[in-house]
């Protein structure tokens, strides 16, 4: 029997190793297939904040990928070379050849110098670069030909720099060589862009986008339908629900002219990142953490502590509560099922402390009592010498234990008759209510109601100084470090249970 049974048991290891096995499979390919979409969700926000970027940092990335952007400019954007900036260096280009040929003095050349002025005279009074939103630029350009020059005015700058005289006396050579360093590269950051049929600038980045929404849109069909024939009660539309934040990655926003609400990807980047442990997020978790505790739980607990406070004051310094504590009867009050929550709390205390408490602390109520008449008889006087008469030992001892057990006694079943009797019990209720209403009396006679109110709202007044207002300064880093320590006590985490 024992040959037989080895081979089964060998037999339902291996199965299970092979459940496992396919298990570990199947959750690896899911792991690979959640980092590899969570890849290109970031990969497309990466893509929506580089187009909304080109156009306010076009001029950067022209300096670090010339080729990249203006080929992006040209194919997403409309943009084209700006008729008046192109010809406008295309001009110095010309008159650079036209001096290597003929030299400065040439008629040719001072025809070139001469349209140069003209020319420059126009860019300073039309603003070819204010489509393009370069106007800043044509100011730099325009300082720095007056600090080359000396001269405060722009237009006589640059007449004067474009002049032979000049160019002879400055050196043709040294002026070209700072034309082309400093001013050149600010002119061919201008730009001109097309206007689409709309009335906006032309944009085709939804070419590009639109295959992210197509995949992104089977993604979650996908996911819905697998969902609803894999559980039970699980339709797909409670699918797409479940996965809301991936709508922000299906809707074509450059397509519907928002291209600045692509940003909100950011929030279903964030949680596929995290999710499929693409990148650790932990200390970015940790310090936003951090600035919610510190920058909005405090200041919301501050204001709700502090609103409670000064309720309660208002409540005093307008005599509602004296008047619920003198005359709870002059008031309308709302009762809820019609009992007195009151009345019945106290016999439920009073049976919980008669039946279940002074049982289990009787002896040692019994040694009180011992230890009290014990005090009383050695303060007696006579009584030392009482004890040395001759047969009396500790006999003031045992009648002492005695009286105390038996008044101990005596005094629970009083308790306990009084809770089971009737009468007793109408009694008791009857004394409570004539405290009750003796206190209130009182109150009502020495007119001390007015100096109790001042002194509860001075109290208020205090505590809200003295310890409200130190929330804001409460050890956000410990409170956090204990929110870490019960989150793995109660999840199972490092030093906790599992």
């Amino acid at each position: 029997m024992a040959a037989l049974s080895r081979p089964r048991r060998s037999s339902s290891r291996s199965s299970n190793r092979r459940e496992f096995s396919k298990f570990d499979a199947r959750r690896t390919k899911s792991l690979w297939f959640e980092r590899l979409m969570a890849a290109i969700a970031l990969l497309n926000l990466v893509l929506v904040i580089g187009d909304l970027s080109y156009i306010p940092l076009r001029d950067q990335y022209l300096r670090l990928l010339p080729r990249v952007t203006i080929w992006y400019g040209e194919t997403f954007k409309g943009i084209e070379p700006h008729r008046f900036t192109t010809n406008y260096l295309a001009t110095v280009d010309k008159l650079e050849e036209q001096v290597a040929q003929t030299g400065l003095t040439s008629i040719q050349a001072q025809s070139i110098l001469s349209d140069l002025q003209q020319q420059s005279t126009a860019m300073i009074a039309e603003n070819p670069f204010q489509i393009a939103n370069r106007s800043g630029n044509l100011e730099q350009i325009k300082n720095k030909m007056r600090d080359r020059m000396g001269i405060e005015s722009a237009t006589t700058a640059f007449t004067e720099f474009w002049s032979p005289d000049h160019l002879r006396e400055a050196g043709f050579s040294s002026e070209m060589g700072f034309f082309n360093s400093d001013v050149q590269p600010l002119i061919e950051t201008n730009f001109f862009r097309r206007i689409a049929v709309h009335g906006g600038f032309v944009d085709l980045f939804w070419r590009i986008d639109i295959w992210f929404n197509l995949l992104f849109g089977l993604e979650l069909l996908a996911r819905s339908v697998y969902l609803d024939r894999r559980y039970k009660n699980f339709t797909w539309q409670d699918a797409i629900l479940w996965r809301w934040y991936d709508a922000l990655l299906i809707i074509p926003f450059s397509a519907l002219r928002l291209p600045w609400l692509a940003l909100l990807r950011i929030i279903p980047v964030t949680i596929r990142v995290n999710q499929s442990n693409l990148i650790n997020l932990e200390p970015f978790q940790s310090r936003i953490s951090r600035f919610v505790i510190s920058n909005v739980a405090v200041e919301i607990t501050e204001i709700v502590v502090l609103r409670i406070i000064d309720q309660m004051q208002s409540l005093v310094r307008d005599g509602s509560v004296a008047q619920a504590l003198l005359e709870p009867k002059s008031r309308r009050y709302i009762e809820v099922g019609g009992v007195d929550e009151l009345e019945v709390l106290s016999k439920r205390l009073a049976a919980l402390m008669v039946y279940n408490v002074l049982p289990q602390v009787k002896p040692e109520i019994d040694a009180l009592l011992k230890h009290t008449v014990t005090q009383a008889f050695d303060h007696a006087p006579g009584y030392q010498g009482f004890r040395q008469l001759p047969g009396i030992g500790d006999l003031p001892d045992q009648v002492a234990q005695r009286v105390v057990a038996q008044l101990s006694a005596n005094l629970y079943g009083v308790l306990k008759g009084t809770l089971e009797n009737q009468s007793g019990n109408e009694l008791t209720q009857e004394l409570v209510q004539k405290l009750i209403a003796t206190f209130r009396l009182q109150l009502q006679e020495n007119e001390d109601v007015e100096e109790l109110e001042t002194l509860v709202v001075n109290f208020l007044e205090e505590f809200k100084l003295n310890y409200v207002k130190r929330l804001a300064a409460a050890d956000v880093d410990r409170l956090i470090e204990e929110r870490y320590q019960l989150y793995n006590v109660t999840q199972g985490g490092p030093g906790g249970d599992r």
